[in-house]
């Protein structure tokens, strides 16, 4: 059993957290502030405590359905462009590029231990900054970390798609305020998005924020930066559209292991894939749910200079 402390394991500490039930179909518990689902919360525990970052790892990271499985897809395709094989290809970008918190659910051994220091690592989290483990955060680690937001409006929409495909459908105004209060698996995306965008502008040599609105805009220059910040330069245009087309929402939702494969027990790889489409809130949302989404971006986000 995992240890947190000398005193008491994860999950004891976890069962006497605050409770609450996400959209009254999954319990969470709350730790220093942000929710989880308890079988998340104990590897992000874990992977806190006793995760050791060499200086040439890349840290992607993310809030819920912001386009996660995109950014995983691109870069470890800025990484292994050269390779001989097409990876992407016979395998899901989850399975590629392991979210720590999920590792134990997956149905087959990731490619290499997240744990194992004895190479340079890919990997990513829905964790929120503060929950980070210090040897990424400390001023004398070189560990790069990519984050993505997105516009809370369209995130809220592909969250309440993704849910109830797995959960007892909830209606949408019930989705909205849950997400506007925070009830939600990894917290307030609001809170979430600030650590990461208050950090980068601190260390922008340390964290690349990226917005994935103008990552589908203007494709070229920003997977030109994010294989820049990450020390893989891309040496041509034609390498930057080799990655864009490898990556497509077109071509990776239409492979064959995106269409039948999965690498959850729990979970369908084609879950992962949707619209992918800027503006498909206004398909859903009432003006009074949109304004109250963006109420909050004012209060929580422009405030502080981000603009989703």
């Amino acid at each position: 059993m995992a240890k947190y402390s000398n005193e008491k394991s994860c999950s004891e500490i976890i069962e006497e957290l605050p409770k609450a039930r996400f959209w009254d179909t999954a319990d969470i518990v709350r730790w220093e502030g942000f929710w989880y689902i308890p079988n998340f919360l104990e590897p992000a525990m874990s992977f806190r405590s006793s995760f050791t970052a060499r200086n040439d790892d890349v840290l992607l990271a993310s809030s819920i359905k912001t386009g996660t499985t995109w950014i995983k897809a691109l870069a470890y395709s800025c990484i292994h462009l050269h390779d001989d094989e097409d990876a992407l290809a016979g395998n899901n970008p989850h399975f590629l590029v392991p979210t720590v918190e999920i590792v134990l659910y997956n149905i087959k051994p990731f490619e290499f231990d997240i744990y194992d220091a004895s190479a340079p690592r890919l990997i990513h989290t829905h964790i929120p900054y503060s929950h980070l483990p210090d040897s990424i955060k400390s001023s004398s680690s070189s560990t790069k970390i990519v984050y993505i937001a997105r516009n809370p409006k369209d995130i809220l929409i592909s969250m309440w798609h993704f849910f109830n495909s797995m959960f007892k459908p909830i209606p949408i105004d019930k989705a909205v305020d849950s997400f506007c209060s925070g009830f939600c698996n990894y917290g307030s995306f609001f809170d979430h998005v600030a650590e990461y965008w208050i950090e980068s502008r601190k260390r922008p040599e340390k964290i690349l924020f990226m917005k994935y609105e103008k990552l589908k805009n203007s494709p070229k220059v920003e997977i030109s930066k994010m294989a820049e910040f990450m020390g893989k330069p891309l040496g041509s245009e034609d390498e930057v559209e080799k990655i864009i087309w490898r990556c497509s929402l077109e071509r990776l939702k239409n492979l064959e292991v995106n269409k039948n494969g999965r690498f959850l027990t729990s979970m369908s790889n084609d879950n992962f894939f949707r619209k992918g489409e800027v503006g498909d809130w206004k398909n859903y949302l009432t003006p009074d749910m949109a304004e109250k989404i963006d109420k909050m971006s004012r209060d929580k986000l422009e405030t502080i200079g981000l603009f989703l």
